[in-house]
Order: structure tokens, then sequence, then C-alpha cells
């Protein structure tokens, strides 16, 4: 990851990053780079021959006087103030066609701190390369920017400071996200997963606990059990937990839970060949809630987190989960698995209910799940909007409030109780399955059965923007993109603060 700073100076033998934009109406270009005085003109009367049009990813580069180039990023349409996440995308776009690069300064309309913070995270954000198992094609690879310089007037003021650490920590814990997720399940497993988050996480004060195959059947983990056992590579429960030191006032506490699937070929219920490859991305709720409590812990916030990661390989194989077995989730509730496909949502239950039953004993102000669990989120909401749905509105509208801040689009959707019937099962407590249409709603409804109606509780389904197979847009690179991770991390910053 690159390294970045602040600065108030002028820019001279470096890259210089400026927005543009263009009025609609008259349509009439404007270049716009926050405090630093920039003579705009002879590029202004270049750029309708260039053709320009502003638009949000339009990158220009142009030869500089005192600089070594000047990148033009499209801000969209003229506005006195731009919306932070408009600068949050048009730095990262800029920030991705830096590839190659060594430096460059970032001078955005962004005189205001949240502004000045949306710089700089965009800018870190698209400064990623996934090189990792590339051999004879690595050395044509452009690497990522390496340092970056975000202008501003109130460089040297503290707060200001401080939103750069913010950002160099958001960024640093998005990458392992998104790391993760493009790691190819030849060398992610439910294992290994846990391995490196322990290597992460030793210094931090994090507690770890890894639950084995063994103890996980002992214990009575059904969900876990069965979605993982038709693998060589047998499941795992990772479980995370961060107590801040002592504060003077009430200390709130969380649980997040994300689906950790490795690898899902849907067991019995084989997926298609086509597209399959995308399912090493079926872990990357676990990635976002695990890397999550580790940047919560580098910045110290007064918020306890509990964060539970369900790993298993959904294989095909004689010990695979059969359609029609029935399984008996953590604590006693019974489970007649109609396709092994909608495995998520089971070992999802059993970690809700394991995190509930720890919260408890202390108090849980809320628990959230995270998880790529529907192909019908998509349907619903495409590739860059994720769902919520819960049982507490208030609790509900703050994460919602939350992420229109950090940027991360999420979208309110009902638990209709007219779907429940679906799930009904004539030999078990309840069916992995219901109705077809409206499908994401049905599986919200069987996790809403795993959590107390007094305890809130947000369900995430980011099955669509956990995993980029299009084009790279804004700071989101193809592959993993690190979706959640950002206001989970607002949500325990909210909590710190009240």
């Amino acid at each position: 990851m690159p390294s970045i700073h602040a600065t108030d100076s002028s820019v001279v033998e470096d890259i210089l990053v400026v927005g543009f934009a263009r009025d609609k109406k008259s349509k009439k270009f404007s270049i716009h780079s926050g405090d630093l005085r920039f003579n705009s003109a002879p590029i202004l009367e270049a750029l309708d021959d260039l053709g320009a049009s502003a638009a949000p990813d339009e990158i220009i580069k142009l030869p500089g006087s005192s600089t070594k180039l000047v990148v033009l990023t499209g801000l969209g349409e003229t506005k006195n103030e731009y919306p932070h996440e408009v600068l949050r995308r048009a730095a990262g776009a800029a920030s991705r066609a830096l590839s190659g690069h060594n430096s460059a300064t970032f001078a955005l309309p962004a005189t205001e701190i949240t502004a000045f913070a949306a710089v700089a995270e965009g800018a870190l954000l698209g400064a990623y390369a996934f090189d990792e198992f590339r051999g004879s094609s690595k050395a044509e690879r452009k690497p990522a920017l390496k340092k970056i310089a975000v202008h501003s007037k109130n460089a040297k003021r503290s707060d200001f400071q401080k939103q750069l650490t913010r950002a160099e920590v958001i960024a640093k814990h998005t990458h392992i996200v998104r790391d993760l997720i493009n790691t190819p399940p030849s060398h992610l497993t439910p294992d290994s997963f846990c391995q490196r988050f322990k290597k992460l996480a030793a210094g931090t004060g994090i507690k770890i606990e890894i639950l084995n195959d063994d103890q996980l059947r002992k214990l009575g983990y059904g969900g876990i059990i069965g979605v993982g056992q038709g693998s060589a590579n047998k499941p795992r429960l990772l479980h995370m937990s961060y107590v801040p030191k002592k504060s003077n006032k009430k200390t709130k506490r969380y649980a997040f839970v994300g689906k950790g699937i490795t690898f899902d070929t849907g067991g019995l219920a084989l997926k298609p060949a086509q597209g399959m490859e995308a399912m090493k991305s079926d872990m990357s709720g676990a990635a976002a809630v695990s890397a999550a409590i580790l940047a919560i812990a580098e910045l110290k916030l007064p918020v306890a987190i509990d964060a539970w990661a369900p790993l298993a390989e959904n294989m095909v194989s004689d010990t695979a989960t059969r359609p029609s077995d029935i399984i008996t989730i953590y604590g006693g509730k019974t489970v007649e698995v109609l396709n092994p496909d909608a495995e998520g949502r089971l070992v999802l239950a059993d970690a809700m209910m394991k995190a509930a039953e720890v919260g408890k004993k202390n108090g849980l102000d809320g628990l959230i799940d995270v998880a790529t669990l529907t192909g019908a989120q998509v349907v619903a909401l495409g590739t860059r909007t994720s769902a919520v749905m819960t049982n507490n509105q208030e609790f509900s509208e703050k994460f919602l409030q939350l992420a229109e801040t950090t940027g991360e689009q999420f979208w309110p959707m009902p638990l209709p109780e007219e779907l429940r019937a679906s799930l009904d099962s004539p030999v078990a407590d309840i069916a992995n399955i219901g109705d077809r249409m409206g499908g994401m709603l049905v599986a919200g409804l069987f996790l809403k059965e795993f959590v107390a109606p007094e305890l809130p509780w947000l369900h995430l389904d980011i099955a669509g923007p956990a995993y980029n197979d299009g084009k790279a847009h804004g700071y989101t690179p193809v592959g993993g993109t690190g979706v959640a991770l950002r206001t989970l991390v607002a949500l325990a910053e909210s909590a710190a603060s009240q």
C-alpha cells in the first residue's frame, strides 16, 4: 500500500491531480484544484479539442509546465460543492490510472475535513494491485502508485492529520479483504483463513479462538459441519474478540458475523461451470468482519467487538450433505436441507446463535451478519448496491446513515411475514429454502429465525457488490472490493462517540 501525507506546498516536479467538471447548460469546463493556485487557462482551451466530457471515471493526462504531468479526473456536472463520494471516486480513478508511477499530489476541491478525508481514502483505495500469483507476467505489470500527497491549506492541522491516519487504516484493511477474496481456493482454505488472521491479530490485543471440525461436531454446530463435511479441507469457526481499555462510560458491544465459504461448488446441487470461478469470493463477508475488527483495534476505538467467521468449503463428494438431509443448528433448531447450494444461511445460523449466546453475558447492542448470500440480491439491486434487512428499524436507519457517509451503497429491503410460511418443513423445524420469488427476502427470513426479537439485528446481503467481475471503476478494482468494512468501522466509531 502507498504511503500518504498532507502538503500545503506548491507542486513542483511531481504529478498533479486536479478535478474537472462541465456545466450542464453552458457546456463549459471548469478546473477544481482546491486550495492550490493553478493556471488552468491553457488546459481549458484544449478540453473541447480532446473530446473531454468530465464524466466520472474519465481521466485525461497532459504534460505539465512546472509539474511532470497534470492528471484531470472527472467530477461530472459543475457544482459549488462536490459530495464526498464523488471526490472519493475521482481520487480513486486517478490513483488507478497512475499505476507504474512513483508519486502524485492530489489537489481536489476538498477544503473541508470530510472532503479531505474522502480524497485521501479514495486515493489509497484506488492504489491497489494483486499480483501474488503471477509468474512470468509479473514483470509486465505496473505496480500501484507508491506515494500520495493530499494538498490542503490545513495540512498541518492535527485533525486533518488524524484523518490521514484513519484513511491509511481503512485502506490497509480493505486491501487485506481484497487480497483474501482474490486468493484462489487452492491457497485459501478454512484453516489457512484462520491462520492468516491469527498472524494478523498478533500484538493487537485481539483474542483468537479457532474451533476445528472435531470440536464443531462435538459442540453441535450442525450448520457448519453439514456444509463442510463434503470437503477434504475441514470446516472451522474463527472467533476474534476485541475489548478496549476501560473508559468512563458504558462500553457498547457488537457482534459481527461473516459468511465464510472459501469455495462454493453448490455441493450436490452443483452450480453451472460458467461463472463458478467467482465462487472463491463466497467468503467476502467473513473477510470483511475479520478485517473490520483489526481496523477497529488499530484505531483503538472504545467499543467491544466480537467477530465470528464460520468457514467451510461446499464441495461435492460421497460425504456431502444430500437434499432432504436434516441437520441441527447450534442451539437445537432442526433444518431440512432441501438445497445444498443454500448453504451460507446454515453456517451463519450456527455462528449467529453462538454470537448471541456469548454477547448475552455482557449485553449486546447489536448483531450484524455480512454475507454473499443470494443471487436474488443481484437481480434486485444490481452489482453495486447491497441489501439491508432488519428486525429493528432504528438500527437499520442508523446504519444506512453511516453508509451514506462512507460511500458504501446499501438499500433497505423488507422481511414480509407472508413469505415465512414457504420455509415450513413437514419433517423439521424449518427448511433452508422457500419461495423462489423474493429469494433474497426469504433468506433473510430464514436468518431471522435465529435471532431473538429483542436483539437488534442487521442482515447485509453483499452478493453483487463484494466481487467486481466487470470493469474497474472509481476506487474499485476488478475482483474483490472489500465492501461493508468501511461502514462496520463507521458504526464502531459512531458508538464510541455516544
